[in-house]
């Protein structure tokens, strides 16, 4: 069974960012959202139509997209990769965790989005978490380029 794979970018970024460029390289979807979250929510969805499982790779704005989406559509989510999540706003609202396999990226120099408040919020939506703390800032720059995005995206 072939996963789908599909990046979420960040609020100030796009399709053309330096991760979404790297991740749309190894065939991963990298669409433009632009608006409020409410707004991006509607335009992921038709991405993210069918049956097939999908994993989700949201990046700040995107990881509170991939986040929400994977609490409404669990059994639709195989892996969710969250890079910098800006879980710690007040959008982020959910009434029970999921069993989904979750890998979580931040940096300690994060001054966009407190990686503290973001993993212990992850760690109450997402019940399978593995939580990596880099020494990075918010842009994740070093991180994402030397992360095993191969191994990250494999079908499992």
């Amino acid at each position: 069974l072939i996963m789908k794979r599909i990046f979420l970018h960040g609020l100030d970024s796009s399709s053309q960012g330096h991760k979404a460029r790297q991740l749309s390289a190894m065939g991963v979807l990298t669409p433009d959202f632009q608006g409020s979250l409410e707004q991006r929510m509607v335009q992921l969805e038709p991405y993210l139509h069918g049956d097939e499982p999908w994993i989700l790779v949201g990046s700040s704005f995107g990881g509170l997209m991939a986040a929400l989406w994977t609490l409404h559509n669990p059994q639709r989510v195989a892996r969710l990769i969250l890079l910098a999540p800006a879980l710690h706003r007040a959008e982020f609202v959910f009434d029970r965790s999921v069993q989904v396999p979750t890998v979580l990226y931040h940096g300690i120099r994060d001054s966009v989005v407190p990686h503290e408040l973001a993993t212990q919020r992850a760690r109450a939506a997402f019940e399978d978490l593995t939580v990596h703390w880099v020494d990075d800032d918010h842009r994740l720059m070093a991180t994402s380029t030397s992360l095993d995005w191969k191994e990250l995206l494999l079908n499992q």
